[in-house]
């Protein structure tokens, strides 16, 4: 067994208000220090408190069958002895060597060298008795942040830690009932062996000696056995009064009495019982608390994040808001500056971005750049991520453009492929003595050779490098009336069959999006009159938003935003592209005309294809925004995307390439795994 320390930290129970105050002045009076000691590493000592839990669990099982009564506190050990086990292995699992070293340590106390989070969490534990709620870690929290700002990773990690100091408590709990359990052991034996005057070999209760080693270790407890005694004698009556006497005299000289002795035995059973009440109890609640509430109302660098200047961080989903934060943590870890200071810093940056410029005269696409800057996500998972590290670092970054990179990957692929194939020709030159031959193979094998470096790249470049996430608005409480969507299903009917068919599919997409602000409709064979007049519409709608949009230089985004008017945007989706244009040839111009005006005054067009040239020229030309999943080869890509600088999904499943304006990314999508009927 490694040599560690044990923290131990023992304290009576205090109101709210006094801990709250308490832990202020532990946040004033910690001084702390970059990493936690590994020699104190929790997981050491919480494995050798399962094992005493463990132990524990089967003595008492042990005496149930022996009939021996059980100490109350043991029943909720009995019952639920599996949540203990499962917690251990979760964080056992959860809790690295790495992962608690790199956590902020106490640099100074008794507690040298403990992680921060750890010792908070042993303090609220033992000042609470292991009584645990949401709230009460929310105001705890907060008031210890009143001093010393807590890093994202400690708030996240909190409840483990919590759950780490609550075994602890159980395990000091177990040893006493061990204690008392290994003592009505002994009453039993002395009352088979003198008061019933059983024969050597009908004795039950003659195992003494397996739990001596286990009662010097806990500490023998006397209380327990003077109270189980004096029990037990008194249902013998008459026959065991001599015994009683005896024991009332041993009692005497210890300065009490057996009736004081029984009073403060059942206070302490009974105190024992509610902590590990308390101590199941708060497992049980800290594994069903959502930590992201908690960690959102009481994370400082969120609070900051809140503030973006266009407000689109709070509409994010937890996974984008996650990521933004992680990159903070990360960035605070590389550069040794807090994340409180990052997050402002970035903030800063988001609301310096649009000062001093005018939108005039703008373009479309120019006043969306402007827009994005102000967003706090631009300086953390975008372009203006070197710029936030500039500000950090006082000094300039150099970045890599995606050309270079480009360049660099082009160029080592050719030349270890280059140097392979020489090699090769050489061995076959020195084989052979033929100078053609060896010329020949070497030319050869450069293709292939070629390829088997490609894939190599690609493979380590999938290990190593994390996929970028893709942020995303939280439409989990419904699609909100300002982006209102209408599905529009192309489709052909070509049987009874297929109407079947394309209803139910409506119906599931129906049911699966419900939503006040999203609409499904079916275009079917002789909807040319439904066509007409969703186009017709359409135009009147541009002719509409221009005159409103007349004193706003004509642009949808700048009307919202100077007006104060929250005017939907339009979003036309054209699924099965093919089948619209081989049903509807005739709306092909109006179609290039909607698509080309409409996004200028907020109305957006998605068209999705199976054919790689079926799109028309003049169309493809109004669309900036380019997606190509999988498809046969390159050849393909080139001709959905024009030129991808090189870059083409890998073949992994979900993969594929998008384009916006000049730049082409891989991307990775969500996709269904079928395990036989699931």
């Amino acid at each position: 067994m490694k040599q560690y320390r044990v923290l131990n930290i023992t304290g009576v129970v205090l109101e709210k208000y006094q801990l709250e105050k308490y832990l202020e002045q532990l946040a004033s009076d910690q001084i702390l220090k970059e990493n936690s000691d590994k020699n104190t590493y929790p997981i050491y000592r919480m494995k050798e408190n399962f094992e005493i839990i463990t132990e524990v669990y089967h003595l008492l099982n042990e005496h149930i069958k022996l009939q021996i009564p059980i100490h109350p506190a043991g029943e909720w050990i009995l019952d639920n002895y599996y949540i203990i086990e499962e917690t251990v292995k979760w964080i056992e699992k959860e809790l690295t060597l790495k992962k608690y070293t790199d956590f902020l340590g106490v640099a100074n106390g008794a507690h040298r060298g403990f992680a921060r989070v750890y010792v908070l969490a042993t303090e609220i534990v033992a000042y609470t008795d292991s009584k645990i709620s949401t709230k009460n870690i929310k105001d705890l929290l907060k008031a210890y942040q009143q001093k010393k700002t807590l890093s994202m990773d400690e708030i996240w990690n909190m409840g483990m830690f919590l759950q780490i100091a609550i075994i602890e408590n159980i395990r000091g709990i177990c040893e006493r009932i061990y204690s008392a359990q290994v003592q009505k052991y002994k009453v039993e034996n002395i009352i088979e062996r003198l008061v019933e005057n059983k024969a050597k070999e009908e004795l039950q209760f003659k195992n003494i000696s397996a739990y001596r080693s286990k009662v010097n270790e806990y500490g023998e407890m006397k209380y327990p056995f003077i109270e189980y005694m004096s029990y037990k004698l008194k249902r013998f009556g008459k026959k065991a009064y001599p015994f009683l006497n005896i024991l009332e005299e041993q009692v005497d000289k210890m300065g009490t009495d057996i009736s004081d002795v029984i009073k403060k035995e059942h206070f302490d059973i009974a105190v024992k019982k509610v902590s590990i009440g308390n101590c199941i109890t708060s497992i049980k609640v800290l594994q069903r608390i959502n930590f992201i509430d908690i960690f959102e109302q009481i994370n400082e660098v969120d609070d900051i994040l809140k503030k973006d200047p266009i407000g689109i961080y709070e509409k994010m989903d937890y996974k984008t808001k996650i990521e933004y934060r992680n990159t903070i943590k990360q960035i605070s870890r590389k550069t040794k500056i807090s994340e409180i200071y990052i997050a402002k810093k970035c903030l800063e940056l988001a609301e310096n971005s649009t000062k001093g410029e005018t939108q005039d005269n703008l373009t479309t696409e120019e006043r969306q750049r402007i827009n994005i800057k102000s967003h706090i996500g631009y300086y953390l998972i975008d372009d203006g991520k070197n710029k936030l590290l500039e500000e950090l670092q006082n000094k300039k970054i150099k970045k890599v453009s995606g050309n270079q990179k480009i360049r660099l990957y082009i160029l080592t692929k050719t030349i270890l492929a280059f140097i392979i194939s020489i090699l090769i020709g050489s061995y076959l030159y020195h084989q052979t003595g033929k100078i053609i031959i060896a010329i020949i193979s070497a030319i050869l094998i450069y293709i292939p050779t070629e390829i088997i470096i490609i894939q190599i790249i690609q493979y380590i470049f999938g290990r190593v490098i994390k996929p970028k996430l893709i942020p995303k608005m939280d439409f989990q409480n419904g699609v909100p009336e300002e982006f209102a969507t209408f599905v529009v299903i192309p489709t052909i009917l070509s049987n009874k069959e297929k109407v079947e068919e394309i209803l139910k599919k409506l119906e599931v997409y129906n049911l699966a999006n419900q939503s006040d602000n999203l609409y499904f409709d079916i275009i079917l064979k002789d909807d040319r009159e439904k066509i007409t007049n969703i186009f017709k519409n359409l135009m009147k709608e541009i002719e509409k938003r221009k005159e409103l949009f007349a004193n706003y230089n004509g642009d949808y985004k700048r009307y919202c935003m100077g007006s104060g008017n929250a005017l939907p945007m339009l979003v036309i989706i054209v699924n099965n592209y093919e089948a619209f244009s081989e049903l509807y040839d005739e709306f092909q111009d109006t179609l290039i005309t909607l698509t080309r005006d409409g996004q200028r005054y907020g109305i957006t067009f998605i068209i999705s294809t199976s054919g790689v040239n079926s799109i028309r020229y003049k169309l493809s030309q109004n669309f900036k925004e380019i997606i190509a999943l999988s498809l046969n080869d390159k050849a393909d890509y080139l001709s959905v995307l024009g030129n991808t600088n090189n870059v083409f999904p890998s073949k992994s499943f979900g993969r594929g390439i998008i384009r916006i304006n000049d730049k082409v990314c891989e991307f990775q999508t969500a996709y269904f795994i079928y395990f036989g009927g699931s």
